[in-house]
């Protein structure tokens, strides 16, 4: 495994922290996931449960250990500094200032073990004019702009349909950690990691930048079209709706053979791309004039013919039954009979692990303790004073 070797401490609630930590678990770090003994990481209660387990938790900590302490007891603190001295890598995503109210932060950690990389994931970051304010996903879809984009022009606000600054920073986390791996193999020094979920939504912006910063133009909501070019949106059919991407010479006639609309191609208004864009509004309409009387599966097999990039919109029950992803391995059963989603990442010699779901809380604390010193007597005792 790519992390073999690599031992990880979570801090972690939610999923931000955990689903970095996820990343580095599948690719072979030992992941310690430290939790309350009380009720331990609040995903714990979210449901759906499966045989009393929380369904979303089994799948967003995946390949981890779970070790029960309380680090508001001075006991349970020494424990962890233990393991701290010992791990390579710590992750939290608590409140900033949590950890350093606990003794617990970068600055105090690093002077027993200087090869300590440490990241920290929250809101707004470390530091600056927001840092203290609690900051979840939709307030940092709301803060960074992607909201602003997202949804229909002249509708009311949405969000990105899953938690995406939530993700892209646990992404972030988990590609800095690996690159302080990288340069501790040269300096052999940890250091500090911060990640904020403002800034990974901001860090999305890459179009909406290029425009601003080009042209001073605030973008707005565009439902499913592209900032720039056009056609690349979703278009109505007969019985749903179907994407489509023509935007270059080749898949531009393609697409307008297919849809019997030659006579667009030399139809000033849509020459290139950019035009297509600034009439979009007439454009659509004439696609739509076509495509509104064919399937979405009649559509799909003539547009993959002439090589026109397309695809229907599939809901969820769909995707995680898809030949496109059962054929590939994508999705996976942990050794406790989990369906899991796959990991992304292929890798040909080291592929990600698969083992086991999330862990029952408290399970692996005796065996994580035992590894750091810890008597079975003194183990009985702090799990006793936790109780």
């Amino acid at each position: 495994m790519p992390l073999d070797g690599i031992t990880v401490l979570e801090v972690g609630v939610f999923m931000a922290g955990p689903y970095a930590t996820m990343q580095l678990a599948d690719l072979g770090a030992e992941v310690l996931k430290v939790e309350n003994p009380t009720g331990g990481d609040p995903v714990r209660q979210a449901g759906p449960f499966v045989d009393g387990t929380s369904s979303p938790f089994a799948r967003l900590n995946r390949n981890k250990k779970s070790v029960a302490l309380d680090l508001k007891s001075p006991d349970g603190r020494a424990a962890f500094r233990r393991l701290a001295d010992r791990a390579d890598v710590l992750v939290e995503n608590l409140r900033p200032g949590a950890m350093r109210g606990l003794r617990l932060d970068y600055e105090t950690l690093r002077q027993t073990n200087p090869r300590l990389i440490y990241a920290s994931a929250s809101g707004w970051g470390q530091d600056g004019p927001l840092a203290t304010l609690p900051g979840l996903d939709i307030m940092a879809q709301a803060r960074s702009g992607l909201m602003s984009i997202t949804g229909e022009a002249g509708g009311g606000p949405a969000k990105v349909g899953v938690p995406v600054c939530d993700l892209v920073c646990g992404l972030y986390v988990a590609l800095a950690v690996t690159a302080a791996l990288r340069e501790r193999d040269r300096s052999g020094e940890g250091q500090y990691i911060d990640v904020s979920l403002l800034e990974s939504g901001v860090s999305l912006a890459v179009w909406e930048a290029g425009k601003y910063f080009a042209t001073g133009e605030v973008g707005g909501p565009l439902g499913t079209a592209h900032q720039s070019q056009a056609p690349y949106q979703a278009v109505r059919c007969a019985d749903g709706w179907l994407t489509v991407g023509a935007i270059t010479p080749k898949t531009w006639l393609g697409l307008c053979e297919v849809l019997g609309l030659q006579a667009l191609v030399d139809d000033e208004r849509f020459n290139d791309a950019y035009r297509r864009k600034e009439n979009v509004a007439e454009l659509i309409p004439l696609i739509e004039d076509v495509t509104s009387m064919r399937t979405v599966t009649e559509l799909v097999a003539a547009l993959n013919r002439a090589e026109v990039p397309c695809a229907p919109i599939s809901d969820y029950g769909e995707v995680f039954t898809a030949d496109a992803l059962t054929k590939r391995g994508f999705l996976w059963d942990s050794t406790d009979g989990v369906r899991q989603l796959g990991s992304p990442m292929r890798l040909s010699r080291t592929p990600t692990q698969r083992n086991a779901a999330g862990p029952a809380l408290g399970a692996d604390t005796r065996a994580a303790l035992l590894a750091v010193g810890y008597t079975n007597e003194e183990i009985d005792e702090l799990v006793g004073g936790q109780s």
